[in-house]
């Protein structure tokens, strides 16, 4: 049987700083979806559900759940100067996970960070490689780069697709952290172990959903992804 990739919209805002209930009732409803689909385990592909709501989902459902977390520790490992900057939310950055993380490591680089509220909806509006996009980068990431960071941390998932328009600005004066690789790796490395890999040598296909309006997210999720695809709805 083939494998599937499933892939859902939760459709909350990663501004606000009190969405915690919010946020982990739908990602309780999204996770429960995506198990009736089949899904043998689920990324929280998201900086700002994983650190509110993560162990909420893993007390919850049986199959291997994993999150995303701004990649401080290899940031803070191949530092040179001991000044590693973080681009996240401020959702992300007020939260009790990422200030505990915070902790860790503040023992052994100084840690600078940057709330970017532009960014997402710069990506969702397909401007992230925009004129508008380098601006805005100046203004977030300028500040971390004369406090002395080498390291540049994608702190959402969202600015994995602003890479370019930040490497324009970093000019070679830092490295990205971006952790989708890590957790891709960690991904595979866990559904080995837990003898869940498809061996199947059949591609898989990915299928789209939205808690939101489809019409809406179709073309910039589209765009995003890099080719015309459909996207359903799934209304709690």
């Amino acid at each position: 049987e083939e494998d599937l990739m499933y892939f859902a919209d939760l459709g909350f805002s990663p501004y606000g700083v009190k969405a915690t209930p919010i946020i982990q009732e739908r990602s309780e409803y999204i996770v429960n979806f995506l198990i009736n689909q089949g899904c043998k385990a689920v990324v929280v592909a998201c900086n700002t559900a994983t650190v509110n709501t993560i162990s909420h989902l893993r007390s919850k459902f049986s199959i291997p759940i994993f999150g995303v977390e701004p990649g401080i520790k290899p940031a803070a490992l191949h530092s040179k100067t001991g000044v590693i900057g973080v681009l996240a939310t401020q959702q992300t950055l007020e939260s009790d996970s990422f200030q505990q993380l915070k902790a860790i490591y503040s023992k052994r680089v100084t840690i600078e960070t940057m709330a970017c509220p532009e960014f997402v909806s710069l990506v969702e509006n397909l401007s992230h490689n925009s004129e508008k996009a380098t601006v805005v980068a100046e203004q977030y990431i300028r500040p971390l780069l004369s406090a002395g960071s080498d390291q540049i941390i994608l702190g959402c998932t969202h600015f994995s697709f602003l890479a370019s328009t930040i490497n324009k600005v970093i000019g070679g004066k830092a490295t990205i952290i971006d952790t989708a690789t890590p957790v891709a790796m960690e991904v595979s490395r866990r559904l080995g172990t837990l003898n869940l890999q498809n061996i199947n040598s059949t591609q898989g296909k990915a299928t789209f959903w939205t808690s939101g309006n489809s019409a809406h997210v179709m073309g910039p999720m589209s765009e995003l992804w890099g080719c015309g695809i459909t996207v359903s709805e799934v209304c709690p």
